[in-house]
């Protein structure tokens, strides 16, 4: 009996999926549209979830559509922060995210966020003749990464740091080891007080909201580098300006509180920020990546084995 999977994806992508489907499927496209997007038909086993969040209307306060979760045995989300998805959308029996899937570019970025810090790119770019001159450059060798969410993210981050001789602590919610030789688990004060850089790899939860404020500034070096690929609201952004203003070196943010900032915003304009519009995660090979990931996990669904991927909805990741 064929497994009818329904998806809220635009046409180019939905076509782009539905092609590496395996023949014991069938595919249903709902749509990308708050009108539509939610109407699964009481034959569907698994619901994909559009990651384009203003196509389907989705948000904390969208209402839970009439019948949910329906039928479903699965929703998969593209993204790997949850955050943004309403609370009922985690009563589906299983809900999975792409964990995982984006860590390659991201880890790619805070290495050339380090490097370009590091090196004082692009400021030591020679344009003109009266410019060549010899000057001081730091290193990352022998610095101290600090990662805080030590999950699959930060463990592509750390593993391209210890190929610059870097040292590596990690934060993490359970107990024990980091399971990674050269990278050390340690509270959370020890790492913004020994920290040059501290990259925020950890998701948006109650625990995590606001976790960066003035008192946690205050504990990092004088001259660390901030680096924010997680969640905006991670970090109090007033609390932010002033620890830039009085201590720290710099912040390298990809995502922001709020964001986008709207026009005319300090961070667009302050000497030490260094401001991307959440694209870290971006590359040529992330679409292939992330269609691969639902796809072997599909392979398990069929087979009755456990996803990958799977969200808690008690700890809301």
């Amino acid at each position: 009996m064929s497994v009818l999977i329904a998806h809220q994806y635009d046409e180019s992508l939905g076509l782009r999926v539905g092609a590496r489907l395996p023949a014991q499927t069938s595919y249903l496209a709902l749509g990308a549209s708050p009108q539509t997007a939610w109407s699964v038909p009481p034959d569907a086993e698994i619901l994909l979830v559009n990651q384009n969040s203003s196509a389907i209307g989705l948000d904390r306060t969208l209402a839970r559509p009439s019948g949910w979760p329906f039928n479903l045995k699965w929703v998969h989300l593209r993204s790997t922060g949850i955050d943004k998805y309403p609370d009922w959308v985690f009563e589906a029996p299983q809900v999975t995210v792409t964990r995982g899937g984006y860590a390659t570019p991201i880890a790619e970025y805070v290495l050339t966020a380090m490097l370009a810090e590091a090196k004082n790119l692009p400021a030591l770019w020679v344009s003109d003749r009266s410019k060549w001159t010899s000057c001081d450059v730091g290193a990352l060798a022998g610095q101290v990464l600090g990662i805080v969410g030590f999950g699959e993210i930060g463990r592509a981050i750390a593993r391209r740091a210890l190929a610059f001789d870097m040292q590596v602590l990690g934060t993490r919610r359970g107990p024990g080891p980091s399971g990674m030789d050269g990278v050390d688990i340690v509270p959370f004060s020890r790492l913004l007080r020994q920290s040059d850089h501290v990259v925020i790899a950890t998701p948006l939860t109650e625990a995590t909201r606001g976790l960066f404020d003035g008192s946690a500034f205050a504990q990092m070096k004088s001259g660390a580098h901030l680096i924010n690929i997680g969640r905006g609201q991670v970090v109090d952004t007033d609390a932010l300006r002033h620890a830039l203003d009085v201590r720290l070196g710099a912040a390298s943010l990809d995502v922001t509180d709020p964001e986008p900032p709207p026009a005319g915003h300090w961070l667009y304009t302050h000497p030490r920020v260094r401001l991307t519009p959440h694209i870290s995660g971006s590359s040529p090979h992330t679409e292939e990546v992330v269609t691969t990931f639902f796809l072997e996990n599909l392979d398990r669904f069929l087979r009755g084995e456990v996803l990958v991927g799977l969200v808690d909805p008690a700890r809301r990741y």
